[in-house]
């Protein structure tokens, strides 16, 4: 069986960015497993399950799933996974991964195992900028050279305030734009398009949300298994 390891911040993960990979690779046959950096639950950013901000029906498919899904409610640390034994490593996006995940050593380390290795890696929205640490086998950024989309700049101007701060009053650390084009990736966030998911090699991109579900799916075709029918 295809096996898939998500790897969810504790800080505040986008609920779709999250529930989408995991419902859709699920419903695909492939055996997921949930991990954190410390191994309690990941925490959903409750901009996320706003139905005024997502939607009714994505706000309650998120809400249902964070409340109910096993994986989710009792996770691994990601320190005690073996990287090695999965197919695919799925790195979910929000602002909260800015704080965990893309600071983890070991997330890090199972981006590059998945990337140079066998296995395929999906990140998605502000989890790109783990890509501005992570490094390759030889020390250099892995993301350098390579094609990539991610959260833009112009999004998070929106979000922000003057001083970087986040509507919850964390000071945001970094612009995930500004860090992966400075360590080399060939940034295009696509902004004219309703969607936008890049590939490169075994590294897959996608930019936020809307592009979760067309994210799925490219992982989906890129482990050579078909989709499962809407």
């Amino acid at each position: 069986m295809t096996e898939a390891l998500f790897v969810v911040t504790e800080e505040g993960y986008w609920g779709e960015e999250c529930v989408e990979p995991l419902q859709t690779l699920t419903e695909a046959g492939v055996d997921c497993t949930v991990a954190t950096p410390t191994g309690n639950p990941p925490v959903v950013d409750e901009r996320s399950v706003d139905p005024e901000t997502v939607g009714e029906e994505m706000a309650a498919r998120v809400t249902e799933c964070d409340a109910n899904d096993e994986r989710l409610n009792d996770p691994e640390p990601v320190a005690a996974v073996d990287p090695g034994a999965y197919d695919a490593v799925v790195f979910p996006g929000g602002h909260g991964t800015e704080w965990d995940v893309n600071q983890d050593r070991h997330a890090r380390a199972a981006l590059r195992e998945a990337v140079e290795g066998d296995a395929k890696a999906l990140v998605v929205c502000h989890a790109v900028g783990i890509l501005a640490f992570a490094r390759d086998s030889d020390g250099g950024f892995l993301a350098a050279g390579r094609d990539v989309t991610g959260f833009p700049n112009e999004w998070e101007e929106g979000i922000v305030d003057d001083l970087d701060r986040m509507p919850d009053g964390r000071k945001l650390p970094y612009w995930v734009e500004d860090e992966v084009k400075a360590v080399g990736a060939n940034w295009d966030a696509e902004l004219d398009a309703d969607t936008s998911v890049t590939v490169d090699g075994d590294l897959v991109t996608a930019r936020g949300p809307e592009s979760s579900h067309e994210a799925a799916l490219t992982l989906l075709g890129e482990l050579g298994i078909e989709a499962p029918s809407a």
